[in-house]
């Protein structure tokens, strides 16, 4: 397994504009603005009286199945974000989740709502997520959450930060003692082979988490709130900032690489994302392999 979310980025391009540090500050920015626009909306699914409890059916659009669900603020977000990226970094392409993009060009990967199912509901665990990269690697990410307004940020070779404080993982080393996180497809079948999956972890771990974001997940390891995760059937956009905070925080990340690319030939499924800390990483992946990984 790799500790670092991404290959190296072509060292003969041209430098210039990719300092970290700067794209840092960009993501953290616009990431910012796009939580504070996401609250200044109204809830997708308000009832008469305004409470926040109505009927979710015409709130929204669904995309890979019933339960993929994109929202007008989904749309509204991504808007805002692809608008002052232009201004900031004019001519740079933009890959968002609603929008799409080529991921041969990109520049910045986006994911205005991470976590819309829980949005929809009005459960407050989703984020904003921006990152910064080159040749698909991650320069910079940065990922808020708009209902804390926690802000946690990382540069390539930077290190990893929430609101300012440096972060680092836990030092755990006893799969038995550790707290996992993982989540489920949007698609019934897979669903049901992500269970398997979980039934087969649940006995061999502290306990299982499951908060509806990914990149709070990931956020929350390079915290030290989990000891791990690991989740199948993820984009780009989910883990493209998430990932590299993962990782300048001290995790071992293990991501399939952007579109296109080779994933590792490891057993644990093409498209597992799987976030840890080094002292139950091998573990955590050996346990999951054992459960079926590569068959989810």
């Amino acid at each position: 397994m790799q500790a670092r979310p991404d290959a190296d980025p072509d060292p003969d391009a041209d430098a210039a504009g990719d300092d970290p540090a700067v794209l840092r500050s960009v993501a953290e920015r616009v990431a910012r603005e796009a939580a504070e626009h996401l609250r200044s909306l109204p809830p997708p699914r308000s009832s008469a009286d305004g409470d926040g409890g109505g009927d979710v059916r015409g709130a929204v659009r669904t995309k890979s199945s019933p339960t993929d669900v994109v929202t007008a603020a989904d749309e509204a977000v991504e808007a805002l974000v692809r608008t002052r990226l232009g201004e900031l970094r004019p001519g740079e392409h933009v890959l968002g989740e609603e929008d799409g993009g080529d991921a041969a060009r990109a520049r910045w990967v986006v994911d205005p709502i991470d976590g819309t199912v829980n949005y929809l509901y009005g459960l407050p665990a989703y984020a904003v997520s921006v990152a910064a990269v080159r040749d698909g690697v991650s320069l910079a990410g940065v990922v808020v959450d708009p209902v804390s307004g926690r802000t946690w940020s990382a540069a390539r070779g930077g290190g990893a930060t929430l609101d300012g404080r440096p972060l680092g993982v836990t030092v755990e080393t006893d799969l038995a003692q550790s707290l996992v996180a993982t989540g489920f497809s949007y698609r019934a079948q897979r669903r049901a082979r992500q269970a398997r999956m979980a039934a087969g972890m649940l006995p061999r771990v502290r306990d299982l988490r499951r908060g509806g974001s990914s990149a709070l997940d990931a956020c929350a390891v390079a915290t030290g709130w989990l000891d791990g995760y690991v989740e199948h059937g993820l984009n780009w956009y989910d883990w493209a900032a998430s990932a590299l905070i993962a990782a300048e925080a001290g995790a071992v990340v293990r991501v399939p690489g952007p579109p296109g690319a080779a994933p590792p030939d490891d057993g644990l499924g093409a498209d597992a994302v799987l976030v840890a800390a080094p002292g139950i990483a091998a573990a955590l992946a050996a346990l999951v392999r054992e459960h079926g990984a590569a068959e989810v």
